[in-house]
């Protein structure tokens, strides 16, 4: 498998049930601190829970606080380098330039080290670093829509295509939209993107082709003569 990096798009849908929207949303953002290709990364949520979803977001991300990464009851450590850390904090700068709001995080702490912290954007839009492009960190975008239709719109109009997801209490309504709607190789419904032997990890659109784990997936399923 060829993969050249990640946004998935999180539909929450007006019907979603807030809290456990929130909570999935904040995993699949801070998956090994927002440093995972299957990380979540655009939050496209509908306009009547929009101001509810980010309230409850900015409280679950806030909960990662910075530790030593040796102690397991850390939940955020450095990201990889002083130079990546940089590059995320300058996708936030020039998004905030461009008219997005920060509602938490957003600065770089006063202590050494490749430090960043939970962050959540709003009135994300296109031609932002934050819309258009992969962070590759602890920055959650959330972007809103009129309505179902203009969620997939936007979900499908990124250039990349490897995960998404569905929020919904509608379990057919959240199936359809990840079967036949949503534009990724792989699409969840209330539940975070991750990956597994089990089945297969794939991509679509120009930043993955192929697949991994078909044969583990296959032989899964199968059941072996002599």
């Amino acid at each position: 498998m060829l993969e050249l990096g990640g946004a998935d798009a999180y539909l929450v849908l007006a019907d979603a049930n807030i809290e456990r929207a929130a909570e999935i949303c904040a995993v699949a953002r801070m998956i090994n601190g927002g440093q995972s290709c299957i990380a979540g990364k655009r939050f496209i949520v509908a306009a009547e829970v929009r101001e509810a979803f980010e309230r409850v977001l900015v409280d679950r991300m806030q909960a990662y606080t910075f530790g030593n990464p040796r102690d397991p009851e850390t939940k955020l450590g450095p990201l990889s380098s002083v130079e990546a850390r940089d590059g995320i904090h300058a996708q936030v700068a020039e998004s905030l330039a461009k008219g997005a709001r920060v509602l938490t995080g957003g600065e770089i702490p006063k202590r050494p080290g490749a430090w960043y912290p939970p962050t959540v954007v709003t009135n994300v839009r296109p031609n932002m670093p934050l819309y258009d492009d992969e962070v590759f960190g602890p920055v959650a975008a959330v972007i809103e829509a009129r309505d179902e239709a203009d969620a997939i719109r936007i979900a499908n109009q990124s250039r990349f295509g490897l995960g998404s997801g569905v929020i919904t209490k509608d379990l057919a309504r959240g199936e359809r939209i990840a079967a036949e709607e949503l534009e990724a190789g792989m699409s969840f419904v209330n539940a975070n993107v991750r990956s597994d032997r089990g089945y297969p990890l794939a991509g679509s659109r120009s930043q993955a082709t192929g697949a991994s784990a078909l044969i583990s997936a296959s032989m899964s399923l199968s059941t072996s003569r002599a």
